[in-house]
């Protein structure tokens, strides 16, 4: 399933391979949809062909002192991690250089404008392991001087969260990052044949 990225020119969208689970797909369809100058009709999947989806979104803003604190969260994310995440800094559930990694990934989204993905393994303190696929797409528009910037987040498990066995995720471990794409498109030759 793709990850998204608009053409520098276009509202035209160029999917990269990245994505494993279809509530991925979905969050970057609807992010497309609602960030295009073009109406797209309703097309693409909607949130109703998948209940689990709302529960496992976030949201969460960059504070002056480099934070990025939780605004709100879906129930399933409270009760994975183990606790009310309001005012919780995003960044606290990572650990040395993955926590820098981070820090750069949530960069590289806020200013190309862009959404990002990141694999991750969960861990509780008893050695339970799940791996995540988090999506993080901007909210608001262009950056400006001391203005906070929004991203919207889906924490989504890779397999049954059963395997947690109710035990709360304390520690995350990144396993892969896909930050935007922000290539630009490959130049084009337009050939012109002339009998003149």
């Amino acid at each position: 399933m793709p990850l998204c990225r608009k053409r520098p020119d276009k509202d035209d969208i160029i999917m990269i391979s990245n994505t494993k689970h279809p509530n991925t797909k979905t969050i970057l369809s609807a992010w497309q949809r609602i960030t295009s100058a073009t109406n797209t009709d309703g097309q693409g999947p909607r949130t109703s062909d998948h209940p689990d989806l709302i529960d496992r979104l976030f949201v969460i803003e960059s504070s002056q002192d480099g934070a990025w604190l939780f605004r709100n969260a879906g129930d399933r994310i409270a009760s994975l991690l183990g606790r009310e995440l309001a005012e919780q800094n995003f960044l606290d559930f990572w650990k040395g250089h993955d926590r820098e990694m981070l820090e750069g990934f949530l960069f590289s989204v806020q200013e190309t404008r862009l959404p990002g993905i990141l694999e991750a393994r969960g861990e509780t303190l008893t050695g339970q392991r799940v791996d995540i696929e988090m999506t993080l797409a901007p909210l608001n528009g262009l950056p400006t001087s001391g203005s906070p910037q929004r991203l919207l987040g889906l924490y989504q498990t890779l397999s049954p969260d059963e395997v947690l066995r109710g035990r709360p995720v304390w520690r995350h471990r990144l396993t892969a990052i896909y930050p935007p794409d922000i290539r630009p498109e490959p130049a084009a030759i337009k050939l012109v044949a002339s009998n003149d």
